[in-house]
């Protein structure tokens, strides 16, 4: 009967409600068109039929509804209401539903422009009112941001993230606080998220994508190096600083820009939130990287053996660990002399930690590593005739097979090796 009707509004209204009533939600979107053509329209029905679509469960039509509804804001019509109050409503009809966070973003960003381009004061309101508004689409940001990273959609993750910390950043005041922390986690996990989704896709960040990171990588460092200064990183969550040291030695790898990766780290070394975890897992991504940077490892290593060395129950596995991997990168990088003693005050350093400590306490299989790779190292200069230099690397891997069990046989057999090396040297040089 109502395709009969007149075309005007109020019998377009009510073909969408019967629309609606039948559960045929294509035909309810495509009435709102209809209405809109009616010559006795008014936006006014855009609302009631929104209004309508959530009293019905039609969520798709109601988001379709209030689109429409924006659409009016944009051509600058008076409306019977405010702009931001449409947008928090769609985004909050979006967000019952996971599987529409795309949706849900694109919202997002249109009300971020819309802020942007009017003032904050404009589209959000003034006053109290307005701070709630912000407040708002902050937190439904970065809720969004969260939920999509649990799910590990991080291309998701990262643009939620990034644009909570657009929206907290009109709530910034320049005054330390809560809305500039969350500026700067928001801007940590969104770069974060980039590289997540790097290595779930198998693919490479874009110049354009790494210099992103870096840019608000470089805003989340002038926002954490103001804390730092003001003794306010105790406050701050050491994960995040974490998370930010790790983002940026990456991420300005990526940029060649080695000395930045070592101010970073030295820095994270000296806060307070610091710990050997975070200095081990810095030194072995350091020296494992695609971009590795052995200055960087050995630095962030070194400093984790000194702090786990001065506990009061070393972990002796992960300090044979350490040491290892310092060995291990210096071998691949030595150039000169220096690099060779360096090695060697190694080793000693290892021999060291032995002394004094209780049967099995040092792990077996590392002392043994131990003292057979310094036995072996003295082949080299032993062909290069030089002697004095082998008979250091044999004196070494003697005294740790000295502190190491179950190297009775080869200790006797080094013995009378370096004893018998020892005098041909002697009769060498007389």
């Amino acid at each position: 009967e109502a395709e009969k009707l007149e075309p005007n509004i109020d019998c377009s209204f009510l073909k969408f409600k019967i629309y609606l009533q039948k559960k045929d939600y294509s035909c309810a979107i495509g009435q709102i068109d209809a209405m809109t053509s009616c010559l006795d329209f008014s936006p006014d029905f855009l609302s009631l039929s929104a209004h309508e679509a959530i009293s019905c469960q039609a969520l798709p039509v109601a988001t379709a509804s209030l689109s429409k509804f924006l659409s009016f804001y944009i051509a600058g019509k008076t409306m019977p209401t405010t702009e931001v109050v449409v947008f928090r409503t769609l985004v909050t009809i979006l967000t019952q539903d996971i599987g529409s966070e795309t949706e849900a973003l694109n919202f997002l960003l249109q009300a971020q422009s819309r802020a942007s381009k009017l003032g904050t004061e404009c589209f959000f309101g003034s006053g109290e009112t307005g701070k709630r508004e912000q407040n708002w689409f902050a937190v439904t940001s970065w809720n969004l941001g969260s939920r999509c990273g649990n799910a590990k959609k991080y291309e998701l993750c990262g643009e939620f993230c990034r644009l909570a910390s657009e929206f907290y950043g009109y709530m910034d005041t320049g005054v330390p606080g809560d809305s500039t922390m969350m500026i700067c986690r928001s801007l940590i996990l969104s770069v974060t998220a980039m590289v997540a989704l790097e290595k779930q896709n198998k693919s490479t960040l874009t110049e354009t994508q790494v210099k992103l990171a870096a840019e608000l990588l470089v805003r989340a460092g002038k926002i954490m190096s103001s804390w730092l200064s003001d003794g306010r990183d105790c406050i701050m969550e050491p994960k995040l600083i974490f998370m930010y040291t790790l983002n940026a030695f990456d991420i300005q790898g990526r940029l060649n820009n080695s000395a930045f990766q070592l101010l970073v780290v030295k820095t994270f070394a000296g806060s307070k939130s610091c710990n050997y975890n975070y200095l081990l897992q810095l030194g072995i991504f350091a020296s494992q990287s695609p971009r590795s940077n052995p200055d960087v490892s050995t630095f962030a290593l070194n400093e984790c053996l000194s702090v786990m060395i001065a506990s009061a129950s070393p972990d002796y596995p992960t300090i044979a660990l350490i040491i290892r991997k310092l060995i291990a990168i210096s071998s691949v990088h030595k150039g000169d002399t220096e690099d060779e003693e360096a090695i060697q005050k190694m080793y000693k350093q290892a021999y060291r930690i032995m002394v004094g400590l209780k049967e099995g306490e040092y792990p077996t299989d590392e002392g043994k590593w131990l003292a057979m790779t310094a036995w072996n190292r003295a082949a080299l200069p032993v062909r290069l005739g030089q002697f004095e230099t082998a008979k250091k690397w044999l004196g070494i891997g003697l005294e740790i097979a000295e502190k190491v069990t179950g190297m009775d046989t080869y200790r006797a057999c080094m013995e009378d090796y370096l004893a018998g090396f020892a005098t041909k040297v002697s009769s060498a040089a007389g």
